[in-house]
């Protein structure tokens, strides 16, 4: 991944996105507003911040970016696996969609999540111009949200699979994520295969991988082109959310991106 900084705002792209018609953006957690312990650009409207607060940062970055406000679609972010394809931008006062990933082909819609230690994984497909963004954690990753997401954008675009260009954005990171044995029963359960390498047993408590987990969901799904940011979040508290790391007492990091129109 790349680092920029632009009107004081940090943020980080993907290195083999660079030549793809999309502009996209992971940004950290500086250049905001926001008073701790959501200092300072904090995304998340549920999490206790101050809403003007909120609602500053993200104009603020749509300002930086030279995008109108008014462009944007976001979702209610749920732990599931539903999908859903952006059409038109979401007005303020249209009530949210519940689902964990967004797909557009319009260059008029500008698509935004946000994320504390879920994994972010952004879809392009140079081809067809259709992007996405789908937000794993490990329920998410389990029910492989990654895939539903490239399975609509074949049904809803005519994408195909391997020519879609995907990223797995900065989260949280094995060694940093403990989870239960009910959680291993899970993956056992949903996915393909042996899981038990996404799992690693540590004088008895168990670590999940969700980069090597949403690597092979994105592999099974038949996409080939595939880069990892390998930053974790709650290993780098100075640049990222984590809602681990923070004990929940934290914000949300966005994540923005658009079809490029030219």
């Amino acid at each position: 991944m790349r680092f920029y900084d632009k009107q004081g705002l940090r943020y980080y792209q993907f290195e083999s996105f660079q030549d793809l018609p999309v502009f996209h953006a992971i940004l950290t957690r500086r250049g905001g507003v926001s008073q701790p312990p959501f200092n300072s650009l904090n995304t998340g409207g549920t999490v206790g911040d101050d809403p003007q607060a909120v609602l500053t940062n993200h104009k603020r970055i749509y300002n930086a970016f030279g995008y109108d406000f008014s462009s944007r679609f976001d979702v209610w972010q749920v732990h599931g696996d539903k999908i859903v394809c952006a059409d038109a931008p979401r007005s303020l006062d249209q009530p949210h969609d519940r689902a964990d990933g967004i797909l557009t082909d319009k260059a008029t819609v500008t698509l935004f999540m946000r994320f504390a230690d879920c994994v972010p994984i952004l879809l392009v497909d140079p081809l067809l111009r259709v992007i996405g963004i789908a937000h794993a954690g490990w329920q998410g990753t389990y029910q492989q949200v990654a895939q539903r997401a490239v399975e609509k954008m074949t049904a809803c675009f005519g994408s195909r699979p391997e020519t879609i260009f995907a990223g797995i954005g900065p989260s949280i990171c094995q060694r940093c994520y403990e989870v239960g044995p009910e959680v291993l029963s899970l993956y056992q359960k949903h996915f393909r295969g042996d899981t038990r390498h996404y799992f690693q047993n540590k004088d008895g408590k168990l670590f999940l991988d969700l980069w090597g987990a949403n690597q092979d969901v994105l592999f099974q799904a038949g996409v080939k082109h595939i880069e990892i940011s390998k930053i974790c979040t709650a290993c780098n508290l100075e640049d990222w959310y984590s809602h681990r790391g923070e004990h929940g007492q934290t914000g949300r990091f966005a994540v923005f991106m658009s079809i490029r129109d030219n």
